[in-house]
């Protein structure tokens, strides 16, 4: 009998993490890398912040905190959802973990029974379908096209539900692809939710503040923007990660119907009990404290944005749609696919130019069939300028030698 458990033959390592470590291997060995695969903002986290999370280690919040969160961090969630996007949550109906991955996790080992479904648009963030294998569900995959700008259609949501379906998966803005939805697309998408009742929405708005020029953010749940009847069967999920800089924190959190929140706590009460209570501190000084930082990082990363674009497009055969939202961009390279690199290798798949981009140019990057779409790869534009001006001008060298 095997040792190990059944479900991980289901399940695959994160590619984001093997790409990295690629990588990290390649700069031991004395390789200049620049490397365009992790999703973490290169900001400091702002010093309100760090200040706030000294003084708690000051004051001997060093113990054990309620599973949920502490009641100040609660509050700061349940007023940050009132203020920024008109969703009511008591303090209650909220629960911290630690990161977001922990949110996803505990909401589907809540829910999932063998033969639940889970629909996931694609390209999607690499964990969500491992996730729901993991915990015995389904995922059920819906392909974007890039002409739709990467969104799930309503008439490809409503074609793929069935009475198995449990759970719709909405990330906006993307990762990896950076869209974000109007408010209209989402109204299309909740319009087909409201005819089939039984399906619940988790809506990953881990990118929230992170949107550029004119967008408006919206999320499916908000009662006067989008179907005030979705509240009840909504998860609502957030965190300080990609806004404040705050990824090595580890605070995710959530808002959601008190079924669904208990559940999630007594899940978590058996597996890491409460999230780190300095961390915790300093998540409640993030979200109630000034928010100047926000704007400060938004600019400098819309910059890169147009930066990144604009340089990727002036590559041969490269398109690269301009993404709403995050700090990613999705290019296409369908006009790569046969063509043949110096090292006599021939680009077959968008994983073959993946390792040859790092090979020969030494710029890593994720291949798109890792988010369940290509053939295309993710860049993430979370450095500066200068590096990605280099790394950029690499991926056209490399693309114009291809024949």
């Amino acid at each position: 009998m095997a040792f190990l458990a059944d479900a991980l033959s289901r399940v695959k390592p994160s590619a984001t993490i093997a790409v990295t470590q690629k990588a990290r291997d390649l700069k031991a060995q004395g390789r200049e890398i620049i490397s365009l695969s992790v999703g973490e903002p290169d900001f400091d986290t702002p010093d309100n912040i760090k200040k706030a999370a000294i003084e708690a280690i000051q004051r001997g919040e060093t113990k054990y905190t309620p599973v949920a969160g502490i009641q100040p961090l609660r509050e700061a969630i349940s007023k940050k959802f009132k203020r920024e996007n008109a969703l009511d949550y008591k303090p209650s109906q909220t629960i911290v973990c630690t990161g977001g991955k922990q949110v996803l996790y505990n909401a589907f080992v809540s829910t999932l029974n063998k033969g639940d479904e889970v629909v996931i648009p694609a390209p999607y963030w690499v964990s969500y379908p491992d996730m729901v294998l993991l915990c015995g569900g389904t995922p059920v995959f819906v392909d974007t096209k890039i002409e739709k700008g990467f969104k799930l259609q309503a008439e490809d949501l409503d074609r793929v539900i069935t009475p198995r379906t449990k759970w719709v998966v909405l990330n906006s803005p993307s990762n990896p692809s950076g869209a974000a939805y109007t408010h209209d697309e989402l109204k299309a998408v909740t319009e087909v939710l409201m005819r089939h009742p039984h399906v619940w929405i988790l809506t990953d708005d881990m990118y929230e503040h992170l949107t550029y020029g004119d967008f408006v953010f919206t999320t499916p749940a908000t009662p006067a923007q989008i179907e005030p009847n979705l509240w009840e069967r909504t998860l609502t999920m957030n965190g300080v990660s990609k806004s404040y800089a705050m990824t090595g924190w580890r605070i995710g959190y959530a808002g959601g119907p008190d079924v669904l929140i208990k559940a999630m706590d007594m899940v978590q009460g058996q597996q890491t009990s409460g999230a780190c209570s300095i961390a915790q501190w300093a998540a409640v000084e993030a979200l109630n404290g000034p928010q100047d930082f926000i704007k400060v990082s938004r600019k400098a990363f819309e910059e890169r944005r147009d930066l990144v674009v604009s340089m990727l497009n002036q590559a041969k055969d490269i398109e690269c749609p301009m993404p709403e939202g995050a700090f990613y961009v999705y290019p296409s390279i369908k006009g790569v696919i046969g063509k043949t690199a110096p090292s006599g290798k021939v680009i077959a798949t968008d994983e073959d130019f993946v390792t040859e981009l790092l090979e020969s140019e030494g710029v890593a990057a994720v291949h798109g069939t890792a988010f369940g779409l290509g053939p295309n790869f993710r860049i993430s534009y979370a450095t500066s300028n200068k590096i990605l001006e280099e790394a950029c001008g690499k991926i056209q060298r490399f693309t114009a030698s291809l024949r």
